[in-house]
């Protein structure tokens, strides 16, 4: 009979836990970031300004800016749900997800928005994770992992297709690029894993 290193359990709780960390702290940095742009002064000119090089690290800084209070609470809902599933994977994938779809997604957005105008938001990275989870169970073929992105396409899928839609005051850009964003990162991080036995 095999035996398994009896730290294998720990240290995978302690993957998990920092994946859930990750994302914790990416929301308490959102609100802090708000908060002080509600009290001292307006950071949101720091956000993604298409097409300027000097603007480039708003891809980065992007996520953690909104345009007020609300903005910010319709992202931090669907944000912790949609990144808890993935922070259950562990830190390393955590941290890759987030990575792949603030790059892609922010590259796609500085590319293609309108001149003059300053993209800010998390949104970009709701709905890379939300595909991110829907196409994980493409690669992948697990069980919870189809199970789950079913689930997404259930509770998120209208909000998905709604967000597309051009409007006024909104980036499309940044959702849909931030959408390609997370099929990027299951591609990357799940292909050629079909059948293995993964964690979720």
């Amino acid at each position: 009979m095999e035996r398994t290193p009896a730290t294998t359990p720990q240290r995978s709780e302690r993957e998990r836990t920092g994946g859930f960390v990750v994302i914790a702290a990416m929301v308490i940095l959102m609100w802090l970031v708000e908060t002080i742009d509600i009290v001292a002064g307006d950071l949101d000119g720091a956000g993604i300004h298409p097409r300027d090089v000097d603007g480039l690290p708003g891809i980065a800084a992007s996520p953690f800016l909104h345009a007020g209070f609300g903005h910010l609470i319709g992202n931090t809902i669907p944000f912790l749900i949609l990144g808890a599933a993935i922070a259950v994977g562990g830190l390393l994938r955590t941290a890759a997800v987030v990575g792949i779809v603030v790059v892609v997604g922010g590259l796609g957005t500085w590319l293609t928005a309108p001149s003059n105008t300053v993209v800010i938001g998390a949104s970009g990275l709701v709905f890379g994770f939300a595909t991110y989870l829907v196409a994980r169970g493409f690669y992948t073929r697990t069980p919870w992992h189809i199970v789950g992105g079913l689930l997404v396409i259930v509770v998120y899928g209208s909000t998905l297709a709604t967000g597309l839609v051009p409007t006024p005051g909104i980036s499309w850009q940044g959702h849909l690029f931030g959408a390609v964003g997370g099929v990027v990162a299951a591609r990357a991080l799940h292909r050629g894993r079909r059948g293995a036995a993964q964690p979720v």
